[in-house]
């Protein structure tokens, strides 16, 4: 069982931690769907908190519709669906009473022309798929507060998808949708329930996302000197946050964290000069960390070493949004 550490002099609540930890667990994976977390009596020894601090934290992950209650048995990861929220149901041939004749005249003049029948099957599909492609939107979704999650997701799906992808924060995202007739929605899971709620009565369809697990990471994390001053610089303040509590975690008072966002050079400037290495947790960030030791490099002794993150979005997730939107290569 992967353990659990508060740090108690952390400006961050308690609760907030323990939240934290629990959400990333969830969201790389390392809690899998239909995962039985630890008892509230269980978390509580681990951690020293108070056992209705943990059924908090719990109904908390409840109600963003991460985990769910089976009674007598425990608190379970809940598995998500990665297909369309809803999809009506279709009598085509009722809807479109031509429709039929229409088909089987194309159908049949292309047979005449010297067309075999998985050709045409090839012609009519290279037409649909074609369409679809051109029409597809993709809309990236979370939370104003942590926007640069959201631009990291936006880049990384642009970059593997070769298609613009629009970046909605959650609160706008029923007003945006109200007024688009069709389009994917994509989240990463930990924002899956609000998504759904918002998408779901528009026959919109979610599909979230599981994030990079850090393995190597958090590896490299545990091995590092005691007094060693770490920095962390992304996009995210999201991920920043996450990544403080769980380095506590593991390591405690052992290091010393900095952290910045990328695009505050005040921060990033005092990580650069103060830090021994520095993670660096998404590519969109490396340019401003580079650029940073470049301006200071006179006056440090030695620069610090950089360990440079794979993509914020798992590859298992890029593929299978590929399948979900028809742009397999």
């Amino acid at each position: 069982m992967l353990k659990f550490h508060i740090q108690p002099d952390s400006e961050i609540p308690a609760s907030t931690q323990l939240y934290d930890q629990l959400w990333f667990a969830i969201a790389s994976r390392q809690f899998p769907p239909g995962y039985r977390l630890p008892s509230t009596r269980q978390l509580a020894m681990q951690t020293g908190l108070h056992r209705n601090t943990v059924s908090k934290v719990y109904r908390q992950l409840e109600d963003a519709g991460v985990v769910e209650a089976q009674p007598g048995s425990g608190i379970y990861v809940r598995a998500q669906s990665t297909v369309e929220s809803s999809r009506p149901w279709l009598g085509l041939w009722d809807q479109f009473p031509k429709a039929r004749e229409l088909v089987e005249n194309s159908l049949d003049e292309l047979l005449r022309q010297g067309a075999s029948l998985n050709q045409a099957r090839e012609l009519f599909f290279a037409e649909i798929d074609w369409r679809l492609r051109c029409s597809a939107r993709v809309l990236v979704t979370v939370p104003k507060q942590d926007l640069g999650a959201g631009e990291l997701m936006v880049r990384e799906l642009e970059a593997a998808l070769h298609i613009p992808v629009q970046l909605v924060p959650l609160e706008d995202l029923d007003v945006v949708l109200s007024q688009a007739r069709s389009g994917t929605v994509v989240t990463s899971r930990y924002f899956l329930a609000e998504a759904e709620a918002v998408a779901g009565p528009k026959s919109v369809r979610v599909i979230p996302v599981d994030i990079y697990d850090y393995g190597r990471e958090l590896e490299l994390l545990k091995e590092l000197p005691n007094g060693t001053c770490l920095g962390m610089v992304s996009l995210s303040s999201g991920i920043l946050r996450a990544a403080e509590v769980i380095a506590y975690s593991l390591r405690g008072d052992g290091i010393v964290l900095m952290t910045a966002q990328a695009e505050d050079a005040y921060k990033l400037n005092a990580v650069v000069r103060g830090s021994q290495q520095i993670v660096v947790f998404d590519q969109a960030s490396l340019p401003a960390v580079k650029q940073a030791i470049a301006t200071v490099r006179e006056d440090l002794i030695r620069p610090p070493q950089l360990i440079v993150c794979d993509n914020y979005i798992g590859a298992k997730s890029i593929n299978l949004l590929k399948r979900e939107l028809g742009l397999e290569d």
